[in-house]
C-alpha cells in the first residue's frame, strides 16, 4: 500500500516557524522526485518546493529564502522547514512522491498550516 501521510500543520504567528514531515511507506521514496504543494481557499494548487533525487532543489518564488526542503531516506521523511511566515502562506500542504509523472504522483492528506496577523 503506497501511503504518504503528513503532519506538523498549526495555527502560527507572523513571522513565525514551522516544520513540516511527510511520511512515506511501500516502495515510494527511494527512488522518488518529492515535492510540497499547497492549496488555499480560492486559489490553484501550488508548487512550493521540488527535491530531485536527494540535492537538487527548487522554490517557488513566493517562498525562496524562507522554505527549505530536505529529506531523511533512513527514515523514508521529506521535510518542508519554513521560516518567516506570512499571512499569504496559509494553505493545507501536500507532500507529493513522484509528482513529475503524467498521472500526477502520490498525493498525501495534507496538513493546515494557518498563519495570523
Amino acid at each position: 500500500q503506497v501511503q504518504l501521510v503528513e503532519s506538523g500543520g498549526d495555527l502560527v504567528q507572523v513571522g513565525g516557524s514551522l516544520r513540516l514531515s511527510c511520511l512515506a511507506s511501500g516502495r515510494l521514496f527511494e527512488h522518488s522526485d518529492m515535492a510540497w504543494y499547497r492549496q488555499s481557499l480560492g486559489k490553484e494548487r501550488e508548487l512550493v518546493a521540488a527535491l530531485y533525487g536527494d540535492v537538487d532543489t527548487s522554490y517557488a518564488d513566493a517562498v525562496k529564502g524562507r522554505f527549505t526542503i530536505s529529506r531523511d531516506f533512513a527514515k523514508k521523511a521529506l521535510y518542508l522547514q519554513m521560516a518567516s511566515l506570512k499571512p499569504e502562506d496559509t494553505a493545507r500542504y501536500f507532500c507529493v512522491a513522484d509528482f513529475l509523472t503524467s498521472w500526477g504522483g502520490f498525493w498525501g492528506q495534507g496538513t493546515q498550516v494557518t498563519v495570523s496577523s
